[in-house]
């Protein structure tokens, strides 16, 4: 008796074996396109099916330059190989994906062989039972056993980069929790990173990665209010840090700054910075530039806005310190709702698998908590809004520029009135 199994013909219904290697070394370090590239070429090689680049790029919408430039980084990670057509032609190729079982047996193989090769001093460290208790530490951490090279190389960190084994199984275990990477190659980056940053104990590196992660959700958190789901880039981090940094404006007022974008349809960061730059009174690259009047005019309109928001500030405290000693409740609400909100970014920033839940019922808090507040100022003769600011001009929120990005009616007014002066 003979036995047969229907075969598919629509290959659109069938199944694409991927290598567990490949997913696990090389798929984490590349970039998307690439993998892209690899997994839909790899696809159409198990039917032996012709292929072009330039029918890959539109399938995948991508650029050809972009294909090419994929199968050369997999060419280098050695993971398929370009067999030429025509010796000199370099754009005219087959691509043979490479069996990386076989790549990795054979590298184990050569690395046996090479076992003698390890350096004396490193064999030694290998033996003592700190390194060994770091090694079991680090497995159980990545959930399997070490392969080829990994100890090694584990320890070279050590010896060249001066670092401590509490510091190489602290990385490996932020690296698998919160950055879900387990691949030595990674967790080397960021253990000389931290060396780099002179960070020796486990205190200091703790305090480098809260203000890292604090810094990184603040420029989430600008970004979100501008409408991008995405990470900031370097340029935009720089133009950030000095809001932060050298401007001194924290993250309440930056986000006022981003209020002022609604309507706008192209909202930016350099648009937000040009605000700031006015509300700090140190937007002198506008003064220097501006033709419409001369630097000093612009220089006092500046500085009078300054003076105009210092006025209204100090009347808005006033009127937070009259509330506040005829209802101290009221003061007690808003420092409890500030802690909650802190709460929230601590708890955003853990990652904590239920962090959505505590989440909601701190808003559920903080809603209950204004209720209270509107109830408390209104039994008690004050307006809801009483101890908000009161700006003189509405429109400009007294900075001159309005939400389109062009100068206010009553920046105009101001400037005209100075020119008549002059």
């Amino acid at each position: 008796m003979n036995f047969r199994k229907e075969r598919i013909k629509d290959y659109y219904l069938r199944d694409t074996s991927v290598e567990n290697i490949f997913i696990n070394e090389y798929m984490t370090d590349a970039p998307g396109d690439y993998v892209k590239v690899y997994l839909f070429a790899l696809m159409y090689a198990d039917f032996d099916m012709l292929m072009s680049n330039d029918t890959i790029a539109k399938h995948l919408s991508m650029a050809d330059e972009d294909v090419l430039k994929a199968w050369s980084y997999w060419e280098s990670k050695g993971v398929i190989r370009k067999n030429y057509e025509k010796a000199g032609d370099k754009f005219r190729y087959q691509v043979e994906f490479i069996n990386l079982k076989e790549l990795v047996y054979g590298q184990k193989v050569k690395e046996k062989k090479a076992e003698g090769k390890i350096p004396s001093h490193l064999k030694e460290q290998m033996d003592n039972d700190v390194i060994r208790n770091m090694y079991s530490e680090i497995e159980r951490i990545i959930g399997r056993l070490f392969e080829g090279k990994e100890p090694a190389e584990i320890l070279s960190w050590i010896t060249d980069y001066n670092a401590t084994p509490e510091m190489v199984i602290y990385a490996y275990s932020y690296c698998v929790k919160k950055k879900n990477r387990s691949n030595h190659k990674y967790v080397a980056a960021v253990v000389k990173e931290w060396v780099n940053q002179g960070l020796k104990t486990l205190e200091q590196i703790e305090d480098y990665l809260e203000e890292t992660d604090n810094r990184h959700y603040l420029y989430k958190r600008v970004l979100r209010a501008l409408g991008f789901m995405r990470n900031a880039t370097e340029e935009e981090k720089r133009i950030m840090d000095v809001w932060f940094d050298e401007m001194g404006f924290g993250i309440d007022k930056v986000l006022d700054a981003c209020k002022k974008t609604s309507g706008i349809s192209n909202p930016n960061i350099n648009y937000i910075n040009s605000i700031l730059k006015a509300w700090s009174g140190g937007d002198k690259k506008t003064v220097k530039a501006d033709s419409s009047g001369k630097p000093n005019q612009i220089a006092n309109i500046l500085k009078y806005y300054e003076e105009l928001r210092a006025e209204n500030e100090t009347r808005a405290e006033a009127r937070r310190t009259e509330v506040y000693q005829k209802i101290p409740r009221v003061k007690e609400i808003e420092e409890e709702a500030r802690g909650i909100g802190l709460q929230i970014s601590r708890i955003m920033l853990s990652g904590a698998g239920d962090a959505k839940n505590k989440i909601r019922d701190m808003k559920v808090k903080v809603d209950r908590l204004n209720e209270e507040k509107a109830f408390l100022m209104t039994e008690n003769n004050f307006k809801i809004d009483y101890m908000d600011m009161v700006y003189t001009c509405p429109l400009c929120k007294d900075t001159g520029i309005q939400d389109t990005g062009e100068r206010c009616s009553c920046f105009v007014d101001k400037l005209s009135d100075m020119q008549k002066m002059d």
